[in-house]
């Protein structure tokens, strides 16, 4: 008689590791007693005390890109190796473990997603809080109507010197850090008029409405998208800062670094 085990046996026949994304204590601690059998755990935080983590930047609701982007980490710290078997462990219907899959990793598909917080000039906390709040903003937009916005993300000296202004700067001779529900709620709301926010390394609001100048030669976006995915991938190319752009028209965040998209997400799946 063909019993359970024979059927879904293979998804941990042989596996290299088994991955866990946001387990319990005790699911990490069950399978730590098995001999010869790596566990990752991968989460926005190591709330078991793992030997092994990576640290998801966001908490992603589609299951698919919450574990892509956990492999890439687990890539970048080269804890896992191209072509690893992997039994990935995650939720999808409650709170804790409810669904297995197994994944072939796959180096030729990395993307970046994990160098834009781990390896970039900002602090991670910051860059998180600038993409939660274009994420928040592309869903909600502002007033009911969707709405494009531009962050530029760290080296915010050299961001000023290839900028100018638009209009008066609201945070010249403040202190406010992204990240502050109430400095959240001025952002959307500056959010609507033209221009750049520009944001330093540690947070700080350096400038709003800043016209970017930076030279578009060699930077190349997808079709369809303007001038503000164009600035905002030009001056990436020519500082150390990385930039998050809300677009208008089609609702998509996408965050460039070095000239060049490295992530895009859909507001609607978080």
């Amino acid at each position: 008689m063909v019993e359970l085990d024979d059927v879904f046996g293979d998804i941990f026949a042989d596996v290299e590791a088994v991955v866990l994304f946001g387990p319990s204590g005790s699911y990490y601690e069950r399978l730590q007693e098995i001999e010869d059998l790596d566990v990752v755990v991968v989460g926005t935080e190591n709330t078991v005390g793992a030997e092994t983590f990576v640290e998801l930047p966001i908490e992603f609701q589609n299951v698919a890109e919450r574990i892509r982007f956990g492999l890439e980490g687990a890539f970048e710290q080269e804890i896992i190796d191209d072509g690893d078997d992997l039994a990935c462990a995650t939720s999808v219907f409650d709170d804790d473990i409810d669904t297995i899959s197994r994944v072939r990793a796959d180096g030729d598909s990395q993307t970046g997603i994990y160098n834009l917080f781990a390896k970039s000039r900002a602090d991670p906390d910051v860059i998180k809080s600038v993409l939660e709040l274009a994420i928040e903003l592309g869903k909600k937009g502002q007033k009911g109507k969707p709405v494009g916005a531009l962050f530029v993300v760290g080296d915010a000296g050299k961001v000023m010197n290839k900028s100018r202004p638009l209009s008066y700067n609201p945070f010249e001779k403040s202190h406010v850090h992204v990240g502050d529900p109430i400095v959240n709620v001025m952002l959307k709301e500056f959010s609507r008029l033209d221009g750049a926010f520009v944001i330093s390394d540690s947070g700080k609001l350096v400038s709003a409405y800043r016209y970017l100048e930076p030279s578009a030669e060699g930077v190349d976006i997808p079709k369809g998208l303007g001038a503000r995915h164009m600035a905002g991938g030009a001056i990436t190319r020519d500082t150390n800062a990385i930039s998050i752009v809300l677009s208008e028209s089609d609702g998509l965040v996408r965050a460039f670094k070095g000239g060049e998209i490295i992530l895009e997400v859909d507001p609607e799946e978080y």
